[in-house]
Order: C-alpha cells, then structure tokens, then sequence
C-alpha cells in the first residue's frame, strides 16, 4: 500500500516539482538533444523515475515496480493491440498488391498535383492515421506523392504537414482513449471519459481541419495554387471538419477519422469533377519536375528507400540518380517501360475492400445494443491491478489508475483482427502467407512496441507516485494564463516523443491536476494536451526521419525541419488561440457541460 505524499522534497512545492520534472527532461534531453533511439530513451528515462519514485517521493520499490508493468501491459493492450493489427491488414494489401491498385484509383481522379496533395496526403492519410497511426501516414503518402510525379522534399513536406488535424483520433482513437485512462484517476469529474473528451478534441481539431488544405495547396504551387484550388481545398477542410465533428460527438469516437476522410475524399471528388474544365492542371513538370513513375509505392509501412530518382534541383543523399519528369498523362509503365493494363473493376474492389470491412465492423460494434452487450462480462472485465494500492494524499479511495480494464472482445486491436481475416478471405490470402506478414509485422514494430511500452510505463510511475500531481500544482500557479500554455505542453510531447499518445500519457493527468487547481475546465485543457499535440508531429524526430528514409534523404533531417517548423508554429498558436477563447463565454459554450450541470 502506498498514500501519495505531499511535497515530500523539504516539504517545499517548487522542490519536489522540480525533481519530478527531472524523469521528463532526461527522455527530452534524450530524443531532443544526445538524439539515442526512442526506446533506449524511454527505457532509461523510465529507471530515472523509478529512482526518483522510491528515494524522492518515498513510494516502496514493489509499490513503484508494480506501477510500471501496469503501464506497460497497457501500453501493449489496449494501444499497441490497434497498432499491431492494423499494420497487418495494410501489409496484407501490400503483399497482394492491392496497395498500387489503389493508388492507381487515386491517380485517375485528377492529374492535379494540388489536387492529389490533398486526396492523398490529407484525405488517405486521414484514413491511415485512422487505422494505424504512429507513422504509417507519412511514410505511406510520401512514397505514394512522390509515384504520382511529386519532387521528393515537396513530398515529404506535404505529407508532414497533412498529418496534423487527425492525429488525434488515430489508430482508432488511441490517444483518447489514453488520455482517458490516464486523467480519471486524477479527478473525480465524471466527464473524463472517452467520449467526452473525444467530442471536446471534435470541437478543437476541426477548425484547424479547414485550414490544412489551403496551407498544402499553397505548398505546392505558392500563390497560384491558393487561387486556382482554393474550392477543392476548402470543401475538402470544411467536409473533414464538419464529419470529425459529428462522428466524434454523436456518432463514434474510434470511427471519426475513417468517417472525416471518407466524407471529405468523396466531396473534393465531387468538386473536382464538376470543375474538371474550369481550370489548367498543375503537372509535375510544371512545379519543377518531379520523381519518375518507378517508385516502390509498396513497400511497407516503414517507407520505401531509394527507388526514387531526385530533380536537378534536388541532390538527395541516397537517391539512385536522376529521372525526367513523367507525363501525367502517359499509361502507366512498368519494367521494361511495358504498358500497365488498367485494373479491373473488380480489382478496384477488393482494393477497397480492407477498409469497406473495418467500417462494416467498427460500425456494427458501436451499435447502442451490441456495444453495450460487449462492455459486459465475460468480453469485458475490470480487476485491480495485482498488489498495487495506491492513494491520494488524504484520500481512503484508491486512484482510478490502479484498475485495468481489460475488454479483450470489443477492443479496437481485436476488431482489426476480425476485419484481417475477412481482408484476407475478399484478397484470396492463404492462412500461411497471412500469418507470414502477421509475424513480420511484429518484427516490423518490434522496436515501437518497446518505446510505447516503456513511455506508458513512465506515464504511470509518474501519476501513481505524485511526481504529476506536483507538476501540475506548479503549473496551476500561473493561473488563467495556462490555457495558452496548455496546448503548447501537448505540442512538445509530441514533438519530443512523436506520438499524441505518449504525449497524452506523460501530460494528460498533469493537464488536468493543472486546470483544477487553476479553476479551469479539466476536459477542455485535458483535450487541449491532444488537440496541441497534433501539430508537434511534423517536427517530431520520428516523423522526420520517417519521411525522409521514404525520399532517399537519410540524415538531411534537418531540411525537413526549417521547411515544416514554420507551419507547425503557425497552426499552434490558431489552437492557442481556440483554447483560450473555449476557456473563455466567447467559445465556453463548446466545452462539454458538467454532469448535472
């Protein structure tokens, strides 16, 4: 039994919150500054904390240590169960080869470069962050970008940039749902649930939605992009914000991404078919030329290296040479510059197909009767963790935190392992070659799955022994003023650990520990922490050299950077500006009323 101890560093509050920083400036200290791998850093960022737990904060080692495996079972259930089997079903279309289908599909909408910036890099992956998350978004529109005629840095820089306003809802709400977990124990408001702060983060993230497209548009092709394609851009950011919107408010929170990108795909299509004559298109010849049609669009989740040929303008590190420009409107070639027969109809159906599925069961579970037969027993159940009993300070009811919720059946990872097995029935995959890529998606993520494991670890040791609750209390001390402060602590998690869920398991109960102690809302700075988070991810360390492993440019990193790091800014401080006036009656109305209130 452990009972949390207040200011336990010389009795003095500034004291103990600045050793229970100390865990949190190693991991950034880390990443940011020595740049080790993210799960050596969160390994050993983790030891620290659980030093600093048992000798600063006074929590018994077995105390401390059953704290850190809870955090790390559920880092690998229920977060990584998502991640995991969602990579495999996208592998699965890879192996068939049903991934170039689909980007072929995405081609013939419109030879538009700005265009297909925006169904490709914002709409698609929308729909990748929607299933997979961590990645997999930017590595797989980069090689896609770059297939269709796109030069490799505008590539990079084009699906970085896109794969902000759904990070909050990615991987089936993942971040949510951590941010859940993690800020009930720390505040009896009953409006800390994943519903509720998933309509809170679908009243912030969809305004920065409308703006997103303008800004990739503007990317491409500068001022003339802003004025030709403006229609296509804003009815594409509009249509995604509006669905993000309701699905995350009245429909369902893991589906609101796959709603939003499947809204706004079908409108910019729309949009673009009714105004297919109104406009010249831009070309990759046009934008200065771009990579021939040889990329290796299916090459994993990872990003495919090389493969690529780069621009004069453009030396890339590890590139194979340069290309000329591909005729947008030539067929399609293979090796040996052989013409590539159109898919077929039905090719272009069971391409589709994966996605159909997951939408068909996510739907079904989320049914009123059936979600609610599913959060019974026996495929849902909760248990205390074993041997860990954990109190507030001055409390006789133990944290929220120490119970695990394990809902083995209606969890999100399960239901991607249904929706596989029925990919792999409409794809013709024999059990052998499905079980083949399910294994190679582990070996694949075996690398993340320790970094996750490891951070959520942290997260826990920190809210369990009150090295959080400190933190929080220090920070409550600037007042009203932290509701600017508030999304900017979201965005350097992510950018510091490149994910929205770490983020929001490092900050989420500290967010909320704040906003108490300040008299601010708890859900509004909570959601903030995530809806912050999602623009740390285009400067993040992991999303930076993920794109550019994808374009051939290994260790230039930093040139990604100084061309991402301006927008980044730009869109925080509009959430900055979101956060403050919901603080405020301007926008207070869109914050979630209390429970009987």
């Amino acid at each position: 039994m452990f009972e949390q101890v207040v200011d336990p560093v010389g009795g003095s509050l500034a004291l103990s919150a600045l050793v229970a920083a100390i865990p949190l400036l190693t991991l950034f200290v880390l990443l940011g500054a020595l740049k080790l791998k993210a799960w050596l850093a969160g390994v050993i960022s983790l030891a620290v904390a659980v030093v600093l737990a048992i000798v600063a904060f006074r929590m018994p080692v077995g105390q401390t240590l059953l704290s850190a495996s809870e955090g790390a079972a559920f880092g690998f259930f229920p977060i990584l169960w998502v991640v995991i089997n969602a990579i495999w079903v996208y592998n699965l279309t890879v192996a068939t080869g049903h991934f170039d289908v689909l980007r072929r599909s995405f081609e013939k909408v419109s030879p538009d470069q700005r265009i297909q910036a925006i169904i490709i890099a914002f709409c698609f992956g929308a729909l990748l962050e929607a299933l997979a998350g961590f990645g997999t978004p930017v590595a797989i529109s980069v090689v896609m970008l770059m297939a269709l005629g796109f030069q490799p840095l505008k590539a990079a820089v084009v699906a970085l940039i896109a794969n902000t306003a759904p990070v909050a809802f990615g991987a089936l709400a993942t971040p949510i749902i951590t941010l859940a977990t993690v800020t009930s124990g720390v505040s009896d408001d009953a409006r800390l649930t994943v519903d509720t702060l998933g309509a809170m983060a679908g009243r912030q993230t969809p305004i920065l939605a409308a703006f997103v497209p303008l800004v990739l548009v503007y990317v491409v092709d500068g001022k003339r992009g802003l004025r030709d394609t403006w229609r296509e851009a804003l009815v594409g950011g509009v249509s995604f914000g509006i669905a993000q919107f309701v699905a995350a408010n009245y429909i369902s929170v893991p589906l609101t991404d796959i709603i939003a990108a499947l809204v706004a795909a079908a409108a910019v299509v729309a949009v673009v078919r009714m105004r297919t004559a109104a406009y010249e298109p831009v070309t990759a010849a046009m934008v200065g030329g771009g990579a021939g049609g040889t990329a290796a669009a299916g090459s994993g989740g990872s990003g495919a290296r090389g493969g690529v040929g780069a621009t004069a303008g453009e030396q890339l590190g590890d590139a194979p040479g340069d290309q000329a420009p591909r005729d947008p409107h030539a067929p399609a070639t293979g090796a040996g510059d052989v013409p590539v027969l159109a898919d077929t109809r039905a090719e272009v159906v069971k391409a589709y197909a994966p996605y159909g599925i997951i939408i068909a069961i996510f739907s079904l579970a989320n049914l009123g009767p059936i979600k609610s037969a599913l959060a019974q027993p026996p495929f849902t159940t909760s248990f205390a963790w074993p041997g860990l009993n954990v109190f507030a300070a001055g409390s006789d009811t133990e944290l929220a935190s120490t119970t695990y919720n394990f809902n083995w059946f209606p969890a999100a990872g399960t239901l991607m392992i249904f929706a596989g097995l029925l990919t792999m029935l409409a794809l013709r995959v024999s059990p052998a070659r499905g079980l083949k890529a399910y294994i190679d998606t582990y070996r694949e993520l075996k690398w993340a799955i320790l970094t996750v494991m490891a951070v959520l670890a942290l997260a826990y040791v920190l809210n369990q022994s009150g090295m959080t609750s400190h933190l929080g209390r220090i920070l409550a001390e600037t007042g009203g003023f932290f509701a600017f402060l508030s999304p900017i602590l979201g965005w350097i998690g992510v950018a510091v650990t490149g994910s929205d869920t770490s983020a929001n398991a490092l900050f989420g109960a500290l967010q909320v520990q704040a906003a108490t102690n300040a008299g601010l809302d708890p859900v509004l700075l909570a959601a903030a922490n995530s809806s912050g988070g999602v623009m740390g991810k285009m400067v993040s360390p992991q999303n930076l050299a993920i794109a550019a492993a994808a374009v051939g440019m290994a260790g230039r990193e930093g040139e990604l950077f100084r061309k991402v790091f301006g927008w980044s800014i730009l869109l925080l401080l509009l959430m900055c500006l979101i956060v403050v006036l919901q603080a405020t009656p301007v926008l207070g109305w869109m914050v979630p009323a209390p429970v009987g209130g």
